[in-house]
């Protein structure tokens, strides 16, 4: 999974959390009518962005027929996400973040501290990436894709998108646990013990990890669900399409 910046309180996850939780509900209510998914085979392209900011290199439109990534394509594909504007947006921001709320006091206020605050989120993502999508998969051969369902009701996709977490591809084919998910995520959250001076506890590390673990969970959701409501929104769009509410 792309591998977020640590966001610096559980406040700033709950403010998230409660985001997508509150428009998830008017989301599910008009799904089944607006929302179905085609029954045939789903387009071959995927946006390769979320919200046009987040990059989306791991979303693979479906999982037949599969084929498995190559070592080097596993490596690329990590370098793509960390290496990405997107990736630097999401650091400049939670940067941000971090230093109004002042989560590492030894990093200090002003254009120092910020760019401390910068170096950390940005090493966060790049860290993170290179093991959950290259290091660990190429180790445990298993493929750090994620696959869309595209069918089905909403709830078993939801169930299937938060599922993935747990359960990934191998690379021969079969389904097993996602241990690259699990042990990257942890290997990450411990290298990140040497530049994070001021939170080296092992609640602090707990904490980042279930946060990073949640993080993926919800981009899970968003790659299961976002070419959808992107068809829908194009759909409207369209002369003749059907009226914007």
């Amino acid at each position: 999974m792309f591998a977020y910046p640590v966001l610096p309180s559980v406040r700033s996850i709950t403010l998230i959390a409660t985001a997508i939780l509150t428009a998830f509900p008017g989301f599910c209510q008009s799904a089944p009518n607006n929302l179905q998914p085609s029954t045939t085979t789903p387009a071959p392209q995927e946006n390769r962005r979320i919200f046009g900011i987040i990059p989306n290199n791991r979303s693979s439109p479906t999982l037949h027929p599969y084929k498995p990534l190559t070592v080097s394509e596993k490596f690329a594909m990590g370098a793509r996400d960390s290496f990405d504007y997107g990736a630097v947006v999401l650091a400049l921001a939670a940067a941000g973040i971090g230093q109004a709320e002042n989560s590492n006091p030894s990093f200090g206020q002003g254009t120092q501290g910020y760019a401390r605050y910068f170096g950390t989120a940005y090493g966060d993502v790049v860290i993170g990436n290179m093991f959950t999508t290259s290091i660990y998969p190429s180790l445990l051969h298993q493929d750090p894709r994620y696959f869309r369902r595209a069918t089905g009701s909403t709830w078993s996709r939801l169930g299937y998108a938060m599922s993935r977490i747990f359960v990934t591809q191998a690379d021969r084919g079969h389904s097993q646990f996602n241990y690259s998910e699990f042990l990257g995520n942890a290997t990450a959250v411990g290298i990140a013990n040497a530049y994070y001076p001021d939170n080296r506890k092992l609640g602090d590390n707990f904490s980042r990890f279930g946060i990073q673990i949640g993080l993926d969970m919800a981009g899970n959701i968003i790659k299961e669900f976002g070419p959808d409501l992107t068809r829908k929104r194009n759909h409207q769009s369209k002369p003749g399409g059907a009226p914007k509410h």
